[in-house]
């Protein structure tokens, strides 16, 4: 009779004991990071680069392929590096820091993003991190506004009634939405040139192509 199953069930088992042991738990941490890093960044890059890709950029099916994995690689790679760089630094302040007893500090992932921030997307500027880096920027910003409005997070939280609070929460998102859409419309129109590539090819499909035809066929069915 086989051993086989008892063999695996054996290994299961194993390493079941190796990862829930509690003295090992921070290292598997960064090991999961990492693999949550790859599994998310592969996930949210393939199918956003395979309709861009497949759609705005010219070549061969072979050319347009390679062009996909390399992003979805790219961005697995950058997430995941940056989870690794992050909870070492995260892990690293909690045994260094020696006033606490090894807890953490209320501004230490502030400076290990700062570190994994620098080391993964400032010091690499491309189509995909420009991406990553705008979008968090964006997600930051509105977590700041609300932020900015709340009790007791700065000197001038006083002045600001649970009237005016109100009022402000419930305009927000209108204005923000407004004016980043009045922004960005004028500098496509005058200064296009400053616009990350990606949203100025959708911008010039939307906007500019749509302004020239010469037959039905390039006015319906095809673009250009």
């Amino acid at each position: 009779m086989s051993r086989g199953p008892d063999i695996m069930e054996a290994l299961v088992s194993r390493l079941d004991a190796i990862v829930l042991d509690r003295d090992l738990a921070p290292l598997l941490s960064l090991l999961k990071g990492v693999r949550n890093g790859v599994v998310y960044g592969s996930k949210v890059r393939f199918p956003h680069a395979l309709v861009m890709i497949f759609l705005f950029r010219s070549g061969t099916l072979r050319e347009k392929a390679k062009l996909v994995l390399k992003a979805t690689q790219t961005h697995a790679r950058n997430l995941a590096t940056f989870a690794l760089i992050y909870k070492s630094s995260m892990l690293a302040l909690r045994n260094l820091n020696t006033s606490s007893a090894g807890k953490e500090n209320r501004y230490d992932s502030f400076f290990a993003g700062l570190l994994g921030g620098y080391a993964v997307f400032g010091r690499n500027q491309t189509s995909v991190t420009q991406q990553i880096v705008i979008y968090v920027f964006a997600r930051v910003a509105l977590s700041l506004a609300k932020l900015s409005v709340e009790p007791n997070m700065h000197p001038l939280s006083h002045l600001i009634t649970p009237e005016a609070r109100s009022q402000i929460k419930d305009n927000a998102w209108p204005v923000f939405a407004s004016l980043s859409w009045a922004s960005v419309m004028y500098i496509f129109r005058w200064y296009p040139e400053t616009l990350v590539s990606s949203l100025r090819s959708s911008m010039v499909y939307i906007y500019a192509d749509s302004d020239h035809w010469n037959s039905f066929r390039n006015f319906l069915i095809h673009n250009k």
